[in-house]
């Protein structure tokens, strides 16, 4: 059964789990905008966070299938090109789809962008709504490609 209390300034009953969930949507709006800017709120974590896997772990992950791998870039990144069979969920898109990722803690989950400035944000938001299952990959698909890993155009076209 769900937790609900009555918000200080309301009657109105949440659930804690909606607090995370619209930290989420704020992330996004302030990440969204990130693309091609390190924001300041979103610095690189410490080695030694839980949260964290480094990208060739990332990759062994995602191509033996041992994870499910979801790319939060927009759009206009995921044309550049994308890790071939990563699923696309943008950022934009995460507060009305973010159930799209299983809870399941069999199910092990690796949140990717850029980076890892957005992932590593949405994967602390996540935590905080009650996934157990979520790491965020360092580095990103920005080393992805200078490390010149296979990548394809979203809709299984070779990348350029």
């Amino acid at each position: 059964m769900s937790k609900t209390t009555t918000a200080p300034s309301s009657s109105t009953p949440f659930h804690p789990s909606r607090l995370a969930l619209r930290r989420l949507a704020t992330i996004g709006l302030a990440c969204s905008a990130a693309s091609t800017l390190l924001l300041a709120g979103c610095s690189e974590a410490s080695a030694s966070d839980p949260l964290r896997v480094e990208l060739p772990e990332g990759r062994q992950l995602l191509e033996s299938k041992k994870v499910l791998m979801y790319d939060i870039r927009e759009p206009q990144e995921h044309a550049t090109g994308v890790a071939n069979g990563a699923r696309l969920l943008p950022m934009s898109q995460l507060n009305k789809r973010v159930n799209e990722i299983p809870k399941d803690p069999a199910q092990p989950v690796l949140i990717i962008c850029n980076t890892q400035n957005r992932s590593s944000k949405v994967v602390q938001a996540m935590r905080e709504a009650g996934w157990t299952n979520v790491r965020y990959v360092h580095g990103g698909m920005s080393t992805w490609a200078k490390n010149g890993w296979p990548m394809i155009k979203p809709f299984g076209l070779p990348a350029s």
